[in-house]
């Protein structure tokens, strides 16, 4: 569990971090979108429901819905991620391997449990990219990581150049770790101690290949089954093709996740995590039938946390600092006691 830290004095003022917010923004998005050969691209803040192209998440958590008048009455669902909307999207556009799009994501996550670093309103850099089949490998999908960390660092020392009072923290070289071997190495801990103890060893990690099952039949954390490829061989010994970025977070004392991201599953790997996870009747929704007909290009892409982001490199407490969202009366209070000013 995410603690508020018992001392904590904002390094910028609330005006001051307002303009602070823009500006990471604004850098950062631009040097993702060269990094990554990206273009941008205005996304839906909603979607058709029982199309099969919003996203599960953990495949449990309920999306906002809404009934259209002028459609009949039909029902539309708030997004809560735009995985594999982009990718019907990158197929529309009949993007080259190495090329790809971004978008300003806004999600409603109802469902999520309020701490200091999550909020029922989310808001993301959705990014994805055509690749070429060959490159459904572990090795690619971790030069990618690099890129996007090299952005966040670029982007900590743009902040820097701007605040010097703001100290860059990240280390010069992201560590590749693998799940299943942290799961060996440290048995007697949670997944979430395990990010604990790697990112405060390293600074900066990537845990690949979570959602499939580790060597004692557990996972490490929960991913739907039809955007991430998590059961694929790596062919290196473990199973997964995708994973998060964490960093370590000295303002709570915590491994800190900035962003989630992975190469999408073929139309194998998508019928072998339906059947996994026990919901092979998705096949039928639109999505779904149209990749396992072979009619999507395959992609790699993820999400990064804009709130997160600008949370992390502004040393903040709460992710109420860097949003506005709702909040409960006591997570008022208690911030208000600690001197953390909610946007």
């Amino acid at each position: 569990m995410i603690k508020l830290p018992a001392k904590y004095k904002s390094i910028l003022n609330t005006k001051e971090t307002e303009h602070a917010i823009v500006a990471i923004k604004d850098f950062f998005q631009l040097a993702l979108s060269t990094e990554l050969n990206l273009t941008r691209v205005t996304a839906p803040l909603f979607v058709g429901a029982g199309t099969g192209i919003n996203d599960d998440l953990n495949g449990v958590e309920r999306p906002v819905s809404f009934p259209v008048k002028a459609l009949n009455e039909k029902k539309m669902e708030i997004v809560q991620s735009l995985a594999k909307w982009k990718r019907m999207k990158i197929t529309d556009l009949e993007l080259e391997p190495g090329f790809g799009i971004y978008t300003d994501m806004n999600a409603l996550r109802p469902d999520e449990d309020l701490d200091p670093i999550h909020s029922i309103y989310v808001d993301q850099w959705d990014w994805c990219m055509a690749i070429d089949p060959k490159d459904r490998t572990v090795y690619y999908l971790h030069e990618i990581v690099k890129k996007v960390y090299r952005c966040i660092q670029r982007t900590e020392f743009f902040l820097y150049d701007r605040y010097p009072e703001i100290k860059p923290i990240l280390p010069k070289e992201i560590k590749i770790l693998y799940a299943d071997d942290l799961q060996r190495e440290f048995p007697n801990l949670t997944p979430k101690e395990r990010e604990d103890k790697m990112a405060k060893k390293y600074g900066a990690i990537f845990v690949t290949g979570i959602g499939g099952k580790l060597p004692d039949g557990s996972i490490h954390d929960g991913r739907a089954p039809d955007y991430d490829d998590w059961i694929t061989e790596s062919g290196d010994g473990h199973r997964g093709l995708n994973g998060d970025i964490l960093v370590w977070n000295p303002v709570l004392n915590s491994a800190f996740e900035l962003s989630s991201m992975g190469i999408r599953v073929s139309p194998e790997s998508l019928k072998a995590q339906l059947e996994e996870r026990g919901c092979p009747e998705r096949a039928k929704f639109e999505f779904h039938s149209k990749l396992l007909n072979g009619e999507l290009t395959q992609t790699l892409g993820g999400g990064i946390g804009q709130s997160r982001l600008c949370m992390f490199l502004l040393r903040k407490a709460h992710i109420g600092e860097t949003q506005v969202s709702v909040w409960t009366d006591e997570i008022k209070k208690d911030c208000s006691k600690r001197g953390i000013t909610l946007l």
